[in-house]
């Protein structure tokens, strides 16, 4: 399903299911050592997408080791993301010729709370989502815009090794025209410094989201 919102030099794979056969290399196994039941199997079947998605790069499955802070380690001259939540895992991967950096992110499609909305949202980031809401009132800005913001700061991180706080993006969203149309695209201009790729010094980054079948998926290519 998220490959409906990726551009067509990234592939992606998905699971609705943890695969209880997917096996983990000696790294993996380390990494996951210390993971509950239930962690452990979004972990793996995580890592068999991300597998997934590089062989059909034509890259062979090997090990997605964890980074100093969780993220997944790609081989070299691959981007890549990994994301699960309850009822979906998901991995995309593409060649950093064609895709610098990458972030997707899946949740739920329900309501955040207002504790984590405040820490969320910035003050015209809120006024946006009530106006979305009352055009859209079927969708969860909220939990859109959270998911967003994860896929910023995982196309983010790569390319600085820096933390990116919910707050140092602002993010605007551009719906489809369609008044029932379940996607469209965003922007998330960065409040903060933003990173080098190739001669150009990024201060937005543009990605798609998707709400369909009881999830809200978004993505980021840069």
């Amino acid at each position: 399903m998220i490959e409906r919102i990726l551009p067509l030099a990234v592939a992606s794979s998905y699971e609705y299911a943890d695969v209880l056969d997917a096996e983990l290399y000696p790294e993996e196994l380390t990494a996951a050592a210390d993971q509950s039941a239930r962690r452990r199997g979004a972990f793996t079947t995580g890592r068999h997408c991300a597998r997934r998605a590089l062989r059909s790069l034509g890259v062979a499955a090997g090990p997605v080791p964890v980074g100093a802070v969780g993220e997944p380690l790609w081989p070299s001259g691959i981007a890549g993301a990994i994301t699960h939540c309850d009822g979906y895992r998901a991995a995309a991967a593409a060649r950093t010729a064609e895709v610098a950096s990458l972030g997707i992110d899946a949740e739920p499609h329900a309501p955040l709370s207002a504790s984590v909305l405040a820490a969320v949202a910035l003050p015209h980031e809120r006024d946006q989502l009530r106006a979305l809401a009352r055009a859209r009132p079927a969708l969860h800005w909220d939990k859109v815009l959270f998911s967003t913001k994860e896929s910023v700061y995982k196309a983010w991180f790569p390319l600085t090794g820096r933390w990116l706080d919910f707050a140092q993006a602002s993010v605007r969203f551009t719906p489809v025209s369609a008044p029932d149309a379940d996607t469209g695209h965003f922007s998330a201009r960065l409040l903060v410094p933003g990173p080098r790729v190739g001669h150009r010094c990024l201060s937005t980054l543009e990605g798609r989201w998707l709400v369909a079948a009881g999830l809200v998926l978004t993505t980021v290519t840069v």
